[in-house]
């Protein structure tokens, strides 16, 4: 395993407040050209962040962005009253970006007209290079011995005015960051994986600002649906999933402030015709829910009203069945399968990484239920790029599986 700097005994500094303590939040167009100016005069790296309200909000836009970079300090910025941050991003065009899981915030980043052209992940990095604990919390704690608070990790960031103690867990967010980048560039250097990092860094700039995968029927992701049976009381729930949806859209809530799940699925279990009986379902007695009684009732009334042939049909699914069905469906696949996990584990384990970061699962399940004609390295290898593998996956494990695919020769 990497070294882990912690492990000699010594306890964590708590880390309380940035070094520069904690800067007001930038809310207007002047500030933020100062603000540009400030980044563009720095050196190095600019450490990344961003704070959404997932949980309490229906969109996933940001309602804090964090920065620091040497030679410039760190500064926050509301992005509610701005435009944009167009500005800030053609400053920081030719600089890298280090962010903590950059997934998670390139999306909300690149509606603000922020999108890095290069960028290191801590978290993907320290996956990469084997380590147990990646979460920047951990991370920080581990390599640089300071203890970072977590408590404000699921605060409602939209609320105004940001309480201090917000503002000051959000800066050191990004405070210790570039150090961070630094250790974990040099370990994964010392392990011979910097070429992987690099690609899989490549990848997620070449996705920031790709428009998020339209679910198809996201209706049926409702938690607790598997126990809804009939195809009339699954178009109960579909009406009053979409209902919801656009109850939250316009109140921009997250959609289980405004119905939770369970109640979905007991609506349409219990089919109410009458706003007495709808309220009495749990998760309909709530006041705010109780006056949107009228919204159910006529979702409910649409799903029933329906012909036969409007009601929802199990769609085809695309690619290999889940696994679990493998050995009755196709028990020859499902030994393929076997074969192809043995080999990412072992391997996996031989280069200390998570199977799932040296290659996607799904990856794994397409090429064992439908392997190439012709089986040879080159044929599994150009399979799993056609997937989206990266170079450096396929060059670990390529032969290996092309080796697998075929069935043992009997003794």
């Amino acid at each position: 395993m990497p070294p882990d700097p912690s492990s000699g005994g010594s306890e964590a500094v708590p880390l309380t407040a940035p070094r520069d303590g904690t800067p007001a939040p930038v809310e207007s167009a002047t500030e933020l050209a100062e603000v540009v100016a400030r980044m563009a005069a720095g050196t190095g790296p600019v450490a990344v962040d961003a704070e959404r309200a997932s949980g309490y909000r229906y969109t996933q836009r940001a309602y804090l962005v964090q920065l620091r970079r040497a030679g410039a300090g760190t500064v926050m910025i509301d992005p509610l009253p701005l435009d944009d941050l167009r500005t800030l991003d053609t400053a920081l065009a030719d600089t890298e970006w280090v962010l903590h899981a950059a997934s998670q915030d390139l999306p909300c980043l690149a509606e603000l007209g922020m999108r890095p052209r290069r960028l290191f992940d801590t978290e993907l990095a320290a996956r990469l290079a084997g380590y147990e604990r990646v979460g920047l919390a951990a991370l920080t704690e581990s390599l640089l011995g300071f203890s970072l608070e977590k408590h404000h990790s699921a605060a409602d960031w939209s609320t105004r005015p940001l309480p201090d103690s917000w503002l000051t867990y959000a800066a050191l967010d990004v405070e210790l960051l570039t150090d961070l980048r630094d250790l974990l560039a040099a370990e994964l250097d010392r392990q011979g994986k910097a070429a992987w990092a690099a690609e899989e860094f490549a990848a997620l700039v070449a996705g920031a600002d790709r428009p998020p995968r339209v679910r198809a029927d996201p209706w049926r992701r409702t938690s607790g649906i598997h126990r809804v049976r009939g195809a009339r009381a699954q178009a109960r729930v579909r009406a009053l999933w979409y209902a919801r949806d656009s109850v939250a859209a316009r109140r921009d809530s997250a959609p289980g402030r405004v119905l939770p799940d369970s109640a979905i699925v007991a609506a349409a279990e219990a089919d109410p015709k009458d706003e007495r009986t709808l309220l009495a379902i749990p998760g309909f007695g709530g006041r705010s829910v109780r006056r949107l009684a009228k919204i159910w009732l006529d979702a409910l009334d649409q799903a029933r009203a329906l012909p036969d042939d409007a009601l929802p049909v199990n769609q085809p699914v695309e690619g290999p069945p889940p696994p679990h069905r493998w050995a009755e469906r196709d028990p020859v696949a499902a030994a393929r399968l076997a074969r192809c996990r043995a080999v990412v584990v072992g391997t996996a384990d031989t280069h200390r990484l998570p199977p799932e970061n040296l290659i996607s699962p799904d990856y794994i399940r397409r090429l064992a239920w439908s392997p190439p004609d012709d089986i040879s390295a080159q044929t599994v290898s150009d399979t799993l790029r056609g997937f989206g593998a990266r170079n450096w996956q396929v060059g670990l494990i390529a032969s290996q599986l092309a080796a697998v695919l075929p069935p043992p020769l009997a003794d």
